[in-house]
C-alpha cells in the first residue's frame, strides 16, 4: 500500500501510470463520502452531484446497507450456484413483490443484465413467438446506452463505442429513438422479439422522449407480440422521482432491466425482472454467472431498496426535481452560456450553447470542482446532474448557487 502522504497529482500519475486508459476522469481524487457529500485526499469536501452515475442513489455510506453487508460478510459471501444460500429465495421474494413480476434473474454490472434480457428476448422469441432458428431480431434506438459488451456496442451508434472492435453480432435494427412511425414500420417484422430501449437516455445527455412515446411503445409492442425491454439501469430505483422512469407512463415492460442503486452503491449488483411465460424459457445450464445471486449481493439489495422506501427517497427525489429545474430554468434565461434545462426527477442536465467538440462544458466542470461540486459533461456540451436522493431543499440551493455563480464567472 501507497503511504497517506501520497497528493492528488501522486495517485493520478499512479493510476495513469499503471492502469489502462480506457477512462477520462475528472482530476480530482476522492477518498471518502457520506450523504451527498465525498472528501478528496488533501480533506476537501464536495457535492456529488453525480451519484457514481446513480448508483448511489441512497447516498453514500448509508448505514443500513452497509451494516447489512457487514453482516452478510461474517457469515457468507459467496456459494456460486451450485448450491442453494438461504439469501437468494428471500431476496428473490421480495425483489418481485417489490416491482411486481413473476421471477428476477439477479447478475452483478448493468451490463451484464442488459446481456441477459437480450438472451431471454431471443429464447422467447424461438421458443413462445416461433421465430426461425438464428433470425430473431431486436429493435434499438439511435443514441442508446447499455453498456460496453461486444454484443452491447453491436447495437450502439455511437462511434466511441464501436470504432475499431468489430466485427459486430447481428440481430439487432436500430431506428431513430421517440419516432411512433419508425418503430410501427420495425415492428411489422415478424422476427422481431424484442424493442430495446431506455425510458430516458442518461449519457446521451438526459435525452427524453415526448410524452406518450412510451405508450405507445408498449401499445405497439403488445399489436406485434413483441417484448417490451427497458433498461431502467440508471433511470431506475426512484431516481426520476417514480420508482421506475417508466412508471411516469404507466408502462409495465416485459423484461425490467435494473443495476446501480439496486445495491447502493455497495457491491455489483443487476436483475432482470419478467414473468414466468419469458424467464422460465431459459433452463439449467444456459445461463448464468458465478457472483450472481450470492447471498452478500442479496443482503445488501434488500437493504438498498428498503431504504428507498423507509426513507422516501422517490418522493424527495420528485420534489428536489422540480425545485431543481425550476432554479435552472429561470437561470437559463439570464445567460447565453446555457441554452436548456431537462430532466425528471434528480435526473437533469444543461445544455451549454456550444457544440460537442468544444471544452467548455469540461472547463465549467473543473471549475464547479474548485468551488465544491462535483458533475461531469457528457457528449461534449452537455452537464448532467445528478444528486443523491437524501438531498436536503437547503443543500439543493446551496448547489444551485454553486451552479450559477460558477456559470456567470466563466460566462463574464
Amino acid at each position: 500500500m501507497e503511504n497517506k502522504t501520497m497528493t492528488s497529482k501522486d495517485f493520478m500519475e499512479l493510476e495513469h501510470h499503471h492502469g489502462a486508459h480506457n477512462y477520462h476522469p475528472l482530476p480530482v481524487v476522492l477518498c471518502r463520502g457520506e450523504g451527498v457529500y465525498v472528501w478528496d485526499v488533501e480533506g476537501k469536501k464536495y457535492f456529488d452531484f453525480l451519484s457514481a452515475y446513480s448508483a448511489v442513489n441512497q447516498g453514500h455510506s448509508h448505514p443500513k446497507i452497509l451494516n447489512a453487508m457487514i453482516e452478510q460478510a461474517k457469515t457468507l459471501a459467496l456459494t456460486s450456484r451450485a448450491f442453494y444460500n438461504d439469501q437468494l429465495g428471500p431476496a428473490e421474494k421480495y425483489i418481485t413483490e417489490f416491482f411486481n413480476y413473476q421471477k428476477v434473474l439477479l447478475m452483478n454490472s448493468g451490463a451484464e443484465a442488459n446481456e441477459t434480457a437480450i438472451k431471454l428476448a431471443r429464447k422467447w422469441g424461438y421458443e413462445v413467438k416461433g421465430i426461425p432458428s438464428n433470425e430473431a431480431v431486436i429493435v434499438g434506438v439511435e443514441g442508446n446506452f447499455h453498456g460496453r459488451t461486444t454484443t452491447i456496442i453491436s447495437a450502439s451508434t455511437d462511434p466511441t463505442s464501436t470504432t475499431n472492435f468489430g466485427p459486430f453480432m447481428p440481430g439487432f435494427h436500430i431506428i431513430p429513438y421517440n419516432d411512433e412511425a419508425a418503430l410501427e414500420e420495425a415492428l411489422q417484422n415478424p422476427n422481431v422479439c424484442g424493442f430495446w430501449l431506455e425510458p430516458i437516455q442518461g449519457e446521451a445527455g438526459v435525452y427524453m422522449p415526448e410524452a406518450g412515446y412510451l405508450k405507445k411503445a408498449e401499445t405497439l409492442c403488445k399489436k406485434h407480440n413483441v417484448l417490451l425491454m427497458m433498461d431502467e439501469v440508471q433511470t431506475g430505483i426512484a431516481r426520476t422521482g417514480k420508482m421506475l422512469a417508466s412508471d411516469h407512463e404507466d408502462v409495465r415492460p416485459d423484461l425490467l432491466i435494473l443495476g446501480k442503486a439496486i445495491s447502493g452503491g455497495f457491491y455489483p449488483v443487476s436483475a432482470v425482472l419478467a414473468d414466468d411465460e419469458v424467464m422460465l424459457t431459459i433452463k439449467p445450464g444456459e445461463h448464468g454467472s458465478t457472483f450472481g445471486g450470492n447471498p452478500m449481493a442479496c443482503a445488501v439489495a434488500v437493504a438498498a431498496l428498503e431504504v428507498i422506501k423507509e426513507e422516501g427517497l422517490m418522493e424527495n427525489a420528485y420534489k428536489m426535481g422540480e425545485i431543481f429545474r425550476t432554479r435552472m430554468a429561470k437561470f437559463v434565461e439570464t445567460t447565453d452560456l446555457v441554452t436548456l434545462v431537462r430532466g425528471k426527477g434528480l435526473l437533469n442536465a444543461i445544455v451549454i450553447n456550444d457544440d460537442e467538440e468544444s471544452s467548455t462544458a469540461w472547463d465549467i466542470c473543473v471549475k464547479l470542482r474548485d468551488n465544491g461540486l462535483l458533475a461531469k459533461p457528457t457528449h461534449g456540451n452537455i452537464i448532467r446532474f445528478a444528486p443523491p436522493l437524501v438531498i436536503t431543499e437547503e443543500e439543493l440551493h446551496a448547489c444551485c448557487d454553486i451552479i450559477e455563480q460558477t456559470i456567470r464567472d466563466f460566462d463574464a
